[in-house]
């Protein structure tokens, strides 16, 4: 293959499957074959390491205070400023939270696990008020990105968060209630269609009795859970949830369901059916192998194809942390980074539902793409930015009830960051051009207008910020 073609190859394979790759890097991988570039994100020793921000003593003496003030409506001055205390401490150890694993990120050296994780985040979309059961099931979601399907899903199934959130503590013998089993099939696993309302009710009666200790551990209630017979996709029998899980991942429909969603955030937003079905039927071959699979997908020529290099819109968490990665930036001031998010309309730990965020075309829009373009000189050059991009999930749920929700007011805020312009610049070869460095920070090709522009940069630091602050930058 031509060094040049390979150099893009590399670069774009680097930019779906991490978040971008720096130069040296890039120049010494274009001169191999795109196989042996392939190995780097396949380690034999890999180690995930767990993000250890919430302490489970942090998650006990919130449980506490709050246990202690029951459910009680009518609240003493005092016991009104301890519960407004329970919520500030929750909201900072969770932006605690939020800004580390950004900061991950940004610093990685295994940034394709971290995409992985950012991945099954949005697929397994969950919130919860206890940073401790959002750090531990971000942890599960790391530990088996890369390993084996089954055991990601019912580690996830089994998670507090995840019990929490879609309501199966209170799903009880001859009380079912069938929220978490109808997520779990329409979301998690086979999709819609592909189910009936017999089968939510009959699988809602197998996962009673899956709860958590206060500990934050799994706990199964034989007490609550129902021996009854169960009739599920046609078969009858006294199922268990892991029964289920096991019976909904034996229908091919599910690898199907599985691989159109890695389609649509690794390669492109209209997913292409041949090739989906292709890796629906090698992931179903290998048994939900995680790692198999997004090998086959990154080895695909589908994967480098035209229509599918420089054509994704970059997801807010993309474009904040490959722009931090590209210019080596540190923020001395890291909770921009939360407004940074909200403006832009993906708060990680903070899904607006269970669907997760659409993604796609409904990352921009015309407030956040002004708001976009004008991030990278502000970040790079320490400026000032008016935060008033996309509304808080809550605050959209408020207006979807036709509920007034808080007034928003545009906060004006400090970046307060450094780029490492030093450390960026001696990255390239002195003759660098412009154009080049456009070649290398942009997906899409530059039209022939930006090229004259870019051209007369006075610099490469100059050319950069122009670069960067062009709609094509949007995409990857």
């Amino acid at each position: 293959m031509d060094r040049k073609d390979n150099f893009l190859k590399i670069k774009h394979l680097y930019s779906r499957a991490g978040f971008g790759i720096s130069y040296p890097e890039l120049e010494k991988l274009s001169k191999k074959s795109s196989s042996k570039a392939l190995e780097h994100f396949f380690p034999k020793d890999r180690k995930p390491e767990d993000l250890t921000t919430v302490s489970i003593d942090d998650s006990r003496s919130q449980m506490m205070m709050q246990s202690a003030l029951g459910g009680k409506k009518d609240l003493t001055p005092e016991e009104k400023e301890q519960r407004k205390n329970i919520v500030r401490l929750q909201n900072e150890r969770s932006r605690d939270l939020n800004i580390d694993w950004l900061r991950r990120m940004m610093a990685t050296d295994d940034p394709f696990l971290e995409k992985m994780t950012l991945f099954w985040h949005g697929h397994f979309a969950c919130r919860t008020n206890d940073p401790f059961y959002a750090q531990q099931l971000n942890n599960i979601q790391r530990s088996h990105a890369l390993g084996d399907f089954k055991t990601l899903l019912v580690e996830v199934s089994k998670s507090p968060a995840m019990l929490q959130y879609l309501n199966n503590q209170q799903n009880r013998k001859n009380h079912p209630n069938e929220n978490f089993a109808r997520e779990l099939m329409e979301l998690f696993t086979i999709g819609r269609g592909n189910y009936t309302e017999q089968d939510i009710k009959e699988s809602a009666r197998a996962f009673t009795g899956w709860t958590y200790t206060k500990e934050g551990a799994f706990e199964f209630k034989p007490a609550i859970h129902d021996t009854g017979s169960k009739t599920f996709f046609g078969k009858t029998g006294n199922f268990d949830g892991e029964a289920i899980i096991d019976m909904i991942l034996e229908n091919p429909k599910t690898a199907t369901f599985i691989s159109r969603k890695l389609y649509t955030f690794f390669v492109n937003d209209i997913p292409n059916d041949a090739h989906v079905a292709e890796l629906a039927t090698f992931m179903y071959q290998k048994q939900y192998n995680i790692s198999e699979v997004m090998l086959k997908l990154f080895s695909s020529d589908w994967f480098y194809a035209p229509e599918n290099v420089g054509t994704k819109i970059k997801s807010p968490i993309e474009f904040i942390v490959g722009l931090s990665r590209e210019f080596y930036v540190t923020y001395s001031r890291p909770q921009v980074l939360i407004q940074l998010q909200s403006s832009l309309g993906q708060y990680l730990f903070n899904p607006p539902n269970v669907a997760g965020w659409p993604g796609g075309r409904s990352w921009i829009d015309s407030s956040s793409l002004m708001l976009r373009m004008k991030i990278p000189s502000l970040v790079l050059n320490g400026g000032v930015i008016d935060f008033s991009g996309k509304a808080d999930p809550e605050d959209e749920a408020l207006i979807a009830l036709n509920k007034k929700p808080k007034a928003v007011v545009p906060v004006r805020s400090y970046v307060n960051a450094q780029a490492d312009w030093d450390k960026f610049l001696a990255d390239f070869p002195k003759e660098l051009k412009p154009t080049e460095l456009a070649a290398y920070l942009l997906q899409p090709h530059l039209n022939t207008k930006f090229e004259a522009m870019v051209s007369n940069s006075q610099s490469l630091k100059h050319a950069a910020v122009e670069i960067t602050s062009m709609p094509e930058y949007q995409l990857c």
